[in-house]
This record gives structure tokens, C-alpha cells and sequence, in this order.
């Protein structure tokens, strides 16, 4: 059976930065994947709750930095997490992600703008990019279906 990478908060452990999860349905996966949860935060140690967290690109300097809401710099402990991910990934021979979407370490598709308005752009989270650039294909709690298509075709 393939292996899927799934966001601890979507396999239903409170590890959100508001301490909750966001549980999924697991049956249908379960089916045809093993599910290995992980979360890049608390990985690195981040504390559960913690305050929230988004992407903030300064065109000016041409960096992105990850701020949390209390305007405290946790770009390092986001890229540690992103890259004790890949390592967990290539740990476990993991081709497949299931990551939850709009955050700043695993949002694929969209994340917080950065203004911490509630507000969301096109864009992908720190570990989400770091999976896609090294061949980890990642999905998020929308797109489910497209990842069982895929695994079913195969």
C-alpha cells in the first residue's frame, strides 16, 4: 500500500496553532493509502497553541519571512519544519502529501496574504514548495479526490 504524507491536524490531532484540528473523514484514504500524520510546527518544537502565522514577502529586500500576529520572526523554525519534513518524506519513501491548505507551512495552492486579515492569495506554504521542488506531489483537504484519481489510475 502507498504511503501518504497527511497534516497531523487533518488526521485529527489538536497540533493547530489555536490548538484544534481539522479533522478529515480518514475511511476513503485508509482505503488506499497508509497514512503517516506529521506537522512541520511542531517538529520544531513550536508550542501548541501558538500565536498565528503568515507569509510576508518584502519586495523591497526580495525576502519572505514567516511572522507570527505578535510581529515575532519564525521564518527559521517554518524552514526547519519544512525540511524535517522532506527528510521524514524520504525517511518513509513518501511520493504523496495531503497538506492543509492556507497555512504558511503547508498551504499548496493558496495562504494568508500576510496582512492578518483573513484575506488569501495564490501562493504555496514553506514545506509545501520544499516537497514540490524534491518530487513529493501535494494535495490539500479540497482536492482529495484528485489524489484518490490518481492513485486509483496508477
Amino acid at each position: 500500500m502507498q504511503k501518504l504524507l497527511i497534516s497531523s491536524c487533518l488526521f485529527g490531532n489538536p497540533v493547530r496553532y489555536n490548538g484544534k484540528a481539522l479533522a478529515l473523514e480518514l475511511q476513503t484514504l485508509k482505503q488506499h493509502f497508509e497514512l503517516l500524520p506529521f506537522c512541520p510546527e511542531v517538529s520544531t518544537g513550536l508550542p501548541i497553541p501558538r500565536p498565528a502565522a503568515e507569509i510576508i514577502y518584502r519586495q523591497k529586500h526580495n525576502t519572505t519571512r514567516v511572522i507570527q500576529d505578535d510581529g515575532l520572526d519564525v521564518t527559521d523554525a517554518f524552514m526547519l519544519g519544512a525540511k524535517l519534513t522532506l527528510k521524514f518524506c524520504q525517511t518513509h519513501h513518501i511520493k504523496l502529501a495531503l497538506l492543509t491548505e492556507f497555512s504558511p507551512s503547508c498551504g499548496s495552492t493558496e495562504i494568508y496574504d500576510g496582512t492578518f486579515s483573513g484575506s488569501k492569495v495564490s501562493g504555496q506554504g514553506v514545506t509545501a514548495q520544499l516537497l514540490n521542488q524534491h518530487g513529493v506531489k501535494v494535495f490539500n483537504q479540497f482536492n482529495i479526490n484528485a489524489l484518490i484519481e490518481r492513485i486509483t489510475r496508477a
